[in-house]
C-alpha cells in the first residue's frame, strides 16, 4: 500500500471478518469468512435488505447494522463488501479492497459477475494469499504471479527447493516489491514531478484559492539492490539538515504519502527519503501544498458588456506568468455561453476558437503559449430572442483553463539530489529529472 507518514499503531484495527461479492440484486456471488463467528448468509441478507434495497449503497460506503460494520464499494455490476465486528481502520480496508481489485484485473482483465463466476477457484486462491485470518498480507502482483497463474497454483515451482526458497524470501522478506538478480547494461533513473494546479480567481484578479496536488513518479532501470537517497527543498528537510545555501526556496509540504518502499522510520527521525526502489515505474510520493504557489496563467480584466437584450460582448486578456524560456502546450480556454446563444463573432490573435454548443462554451485552443506573452480574447455574441417572460438570467459560470507547462513546478518544488549506491556492483547511474505543471480546477469568475 501507499502509506501515510504516520501509520496506525494498532494493527488489530485492520481485522476483517469476511469478504462478500454480491450482484446488483443482492445475491451472493462469492464469499470468504475469516472468523468463526461469521454467518455469510445472514450478512448477505442484511446487506441486501438494509443497504441495497434502501438505496443507501449510493450514499454511504460504510454502514453499521447491530455490531457489524459493512464497508463496501461498487464496481461494474458488483458490490464488494468487507465486514468486521472490530473498530476497523476504514481507510486501510478500502485501500485493501482497491488493491484486491487491481490484482484481479491483472489476472483476468474485467471484473464483473460473470468473470468472478468463471474465475471462482483462482479468486479463492488469491484471497488465500493476500489476506490471512482477516489481516491484509502481500498484495504485490509481481510476487503473486511467481507462483499463482491464471490457471491456478504453479505446483511445479513449489517442487524445486531453490524456487521455493526464492518465493519464501519475497513473501516474508523486507523487500517483496523487488526481485533479486536484476541486471541492466545501462543504469538509469527517470524522475517526473507532476503537479496539478488548482486556482479560483475573482473578476478583479484577486486569488481566492490556490493549491497544488503533486506526485513524484520514478522509473528505475537499475541493477542489483540499489540504495537510493532522495532530497527535496522541503522546509522541514532543510531545517533538519541545517542547510545554509539559499539556492532553493523552502516549501511546506502537506498530506505527504509514500510508496511502501520508503523507510518511514528514517523519514520521521531525520526527514531523509531513503528506499530500495521497485523495478520499472512507480509513484514514489504524493503531496499537497498551498504556500507560495505561482499560477502559470492569469486571466486579466474579464468584462461582459450588454449591447441590448439579445447581444453582448465579452473580452479579457490571458498572460503566461512563467519564464520566456518555457512555453505552455495544449492550452484550452473555455468561455461559458448562455444556452440561448445563436452565433458568435470571435477575435483572437493566435490559435483557433469556435462556439461548441455541446459544451455550452466558446473553446479557444492554443497549441503553444510562450512564457511572458499575453493574448487578448474578444467575442460578440448574439442570442435567440426569448418569448418567455420567466426565462432565467444567465448565471455567468467561470472561465476555465486546461494546460501543460513542461519544466515548470508551480509549487517551487525542486529535486536537490538523488544518490544511488549499489554496494556489490558499484556503478554510476544516469539520472534524469523532468517537471510538468498541469491544470487541475483552474477557473476565473466573470
Amino acid at each position: 500500500y501507499q502509506r501515510r507518514v504516520h501509520g496506525d499503531p494498532n494493527p488489530s484495527r485492520s481485522m476483517i471478518g469476511s469478504i462478500i461479492f454480491l450482484n446488483s440484486r443482492g445475491d451472493i456471488v462469492l464469499s470468504r469468512a475469516f472468523r468463526d463467528n461469521v454467518n455469510i448468509r445472514s450478512l448477505g441478507e442484511a446487506f441486501r435488505t438494509q443497504v441495497i434495497a434502501t438505496k443507501l449503497a449510493d450514499r454511504t460506503p460504510v454502514k453499521t447494522l447491530g455490531s457489524v460494520s459493512f464497508l463496501h464499494m461498487r464496481h461494474e455490476n458488483l458490490f464488494i463488501v468487507a465486514t468486521s465486528r472490530a473498530n476497523v481502520n476504514a481507510a486501510l480496508v478500502f485501500a485493501f479492497l482497491s488493491s484486491m481489485l487491481k490484482i484481479f484485473k491483472a489476472y483476468f482483465g474485467v471484473v464483473n459477475e460473470e468473470s468472478v463466476k468463471e474465475n471462482f477457484v483462482l479468486i479463492q486462491e488469491l484471497i488465500d494469499e493476500i489476506i490471512d485470518f482477516g489481516f491484509p498480507q502481500n498484495t504485490e502482483v509481481d510476487v503473486l504471479k511467481l507462483y499463482i497463474t491464471s490457471s491456478g497454483l504453479k505446483t511445479e515451482l513449489l517442487n524445486k527447493p531453490k524456487d521455493t526458497a526464492e518465493i519464501s524470501m519475497k513473501l516474508t522478506g523486507k523487500i517483496n516489491w523487488r526481485p533479486a538478480g536484476i541486471k541492466y547494461r545501462k543504469n538509469e533513473v527517470f524522475i517526473d514531478v507532476v503537479e496539478d494546479v488548482n486556482l479560483l480567481m475573482s473578476q478583479q484578479g484577486t486569488i481566492l484559492h490556490r493549491d497544488v496536488s503533486g506526485k513524484v513518479v520514478m522509473k528505475s532501470f537499475l541493477s542489483g539492490m540499489p540504495e537510493c537517497k532522495f532530497g527535496l527543498n522541503d522546509k522541514a528537510m532543510l531545517e533538519k539538515e541545517r542547510h545554509t545555501s539559499k539556492r532553493y526556496a523552502e516549501i511546506d509540504l502537506e498530506d505527504v504519502t509514500f510508496h511502501q518502499c520508503v523507510r518511514l522510520g528514517k523519514f520521521d527521525s531525520d526527514r531523509t527519503i531513503s528506499f530500495i526502489p521497485p523495478d520499472g515505474e512507480f509513484i514514489l510520493m504524493k503531496y499537497r501544498t498551498q504556500d507560495n504557489v505561482n499560477p502559470p496563467f492569469r486571466i486579466m480584466s474579464p468584462t461582459v458588456r450588454e449591447l441590448g437584450k439579445t447581444r453582448f460582448e465579452i473580452d479579457f486578456k490571458i498572460k503566461a506568468e512563467f519564464s520566456s524560456r518555457l512555453f505552455g502546450t495544449n492550452v484550452i480556454v473555455k468561455v461559458p455561453m448562455p444556452k440561448s446563444t445563436a452565433n458568435t463573432k470571435i477575435t483572437i490573435p493566435t490559435g483557433k476558437a469556435k462556439y461548441e454548443a455541446e459544451q455550452g462554451s466558446i473553446v479557444w485552443r492554443i497549441r503553444r503559449f510562450p512564457g511572458g506573452s499575453e493574448f487578448r480574447f474578444a467575442a460578440e455574441v448574439a442570442l435567440i430572442a426569448s418569448t418567455s417572460h420567466s426565462s432565467q438570467q444567465w448565471a455567468r459560470p467561470p472561465i476555465s483553463l486546461a494546460f501543460q507547462v513542461p519544466m515548470l513546478a508551480a509549487s517551487g518544488l525542486h529535486v536537490r539530489f538523488l544518490k544511488v549506491h549499489e554496494p556489490k556492483l558499484s556503478y554510476q547511474a544516469v539520472k534524469w529529472v523532468r517537471y510538468i505543471s498541469k491544470a487541475g480546477q483552474y477557473e476565473c469568475r466573470i
